[in-house]
């Protein structure tokens, strides 16, 4: 864990504050790449993931923007409430997002507080001299964050606004954008889970292929619990031959954990990726939002956190 401190936070848009995290003693932070993002461990024992919302200007600083969810689990709330000069830890900078190391060109589609990965993105694009288009979707511009500042840029030109609740401007086609970039684009989509879902629905109808789809979830999409109803298995752990019960209204991690299996998880609603574990024999029931569909068919990997078992045991690489 790396100690910082609040240095600054800033209003960047209604409801969204960004935070300046400074090293406690001036020395510079690790390196990270555009997509990347920390974990920040907050008052109450929280652990939760934000994107690092702007390139480094200086080695010391990371910035990450929150909007105050009305639904949060308490992680936006204990943002919001931090000040100047409160002492956090933070993980090492992590990423599941990373820019495809092609000279192809990249379609960045973000959808409100979904702009902060973006940001870097199309920076990190912009300084290497790669083709990209950014198309940032939100109601009003003054919900919009960083879009003042995004008008201003350096790739001002590649920048397209649609707000919804804005006479002439209104939402994004998605179609006709994506159509325009089918074959020769790769696609990066942030944002609310329904929103990326929309949008990559509309890219694989369109025959994008799988490889070329590449998002991050900041939460998971609502589940119809109707259709899917849990049962109780069994998980094994192939180091040992250990055989536990999960029970319908238990999680594979909530099991492990009971019965002194250690195993890293962060979001518990398969966002993150923390607690990506193989699978040896068995087929997982994927709750998460992390892998890809070819990942989930695959099944070779599960997320303990949220995912369950279609067969009566699951034997995991642990």
């Amino acid at each position: 864990m790396i100690p910082v401190v609040v240095r600054n936070i800033v209003t960047e848009a209604q409801g969204v504050v960004r935070v300046v995290l400074g090293s406690t003693d001036g020395a510079a932070l690790p390196d990270f790449e555009a997509g990347a993002h920390i974990d920040v461990h907050l008052p109450g024992g929280l652990i939760r993931q934000y994107s690092l919302c702007r390139m480094q200007a200086e080695a010391q600083y990371y910035e990450i923007a929150v909007l105050k969810d009305p639904q949060s689990r308490g992680g936006s709330a204990a943002i919001h409430q931090l000040a100047i000069g409160h002492s956090l830890f933070i993980s090492p900078p992590k990423n599941h997002f990373s820019l495809v190391k092609t000279k192809r060109n990249s379609l960045l589609v973000a959808g409100g507080i979904g702009v902060t990965p973006m940001l870097p993105m199309a920076q990190q694009l912009e300084k290497m001299g790669l083709p990209f288009e950014f198309h940032y979707c939100a109601k009003l511009p003054e919900t919009a964050a960083f879009s003042a500042a995004l008008e201003k840029s350096s790739f001002a030109t590649k920048m397209h606004f649609h707000y919804s609740q804005v006479a002439g401007s209104g939402r994004m086609d998605v179609v006709n954008v994506l159509s325009c970039h089918s074959n020769d684009s790769e696609l990066y989509v942030c944002g609310p889970a329904e929103f990326i879902n929309y949008v990559l629905l509309q890219a694989k109808m369109l025959g994008w292929p799988e490889e070329r789809l590449h998002r991050e979830f900041f939460s998971a999409p609502i589940v119809d619990e109707a259709m899917s109803e849990n049962t109780a298995f069994k998980v094994k752990i192939h180091s040992t031959g250990e055989m536990f019960d999960v029970e319908a209204d238990q999680s594979i991690f909530e099991v492990l954990d009971n019965n002194g299996v250690f195993l890293a998880v962060s979001c518990e609603s398969g966002v993150c990726g923390t607690c990506q574990t193989g699978v040896i024999d068995g087929i997982p029931d994927h709750r998460d939002v992390f892998l890809t569909d070819t990942e989930h068919a695959q099944g070779k990997l599960v997320m303990p956190c949220c995912s369950r078992s279609r067969t009566p045991v699951l034997e995991l690489d642990l």
